[in-house]
């Protein structure tokens, strides 16, 4: 009978990487949103400070300035159109009607 081997040490764990898509997509100097969230393969922030909501799809990303809305979610309606509407503290928002810069 062979003489047993001693145990191997364990590797060192390799330390986690973050996942795919949780890395921000936006630029650093809006700060961090007060909300984000994406459905449907569209991806969306929100930066109070600022008043910008800023829109990615298709990798592209779009920004828009929120006014006096406080946007605090996404509804999408799923109709031929695809229209973004978003609720504020001033009911919904449709997408198309905050003014788009640059």
């Amino acid at each position: 009978m062979e003489p047993m081997k001693p145990m191997e040490p364990m590797k060192p764990m390799e330390p986690m990487k973050p996942m795919k898509g949780m890395e921000p997509w936006w630029p650093e100097d809006l700060g961090k949103p007060s909300t984000s969230g994406s459905q449907n393969g569209m991806k969306y922030a929100f930066f109070p400070e600022k008043h910008r909501l800023l829109i990615e799809q298709d990798g592209k990303t779009t920004t828009y300035d929120s006014g006096d809305h406080k946007i605090g979610g996404v509804s999408q309606q799923d109709g031929g159109s695809k229209s973004l509407t978003f609720t504020s503290q001033n009911g919904d928002v449709d997408l198309g009607s905050l003014k788009q810069v640059d």
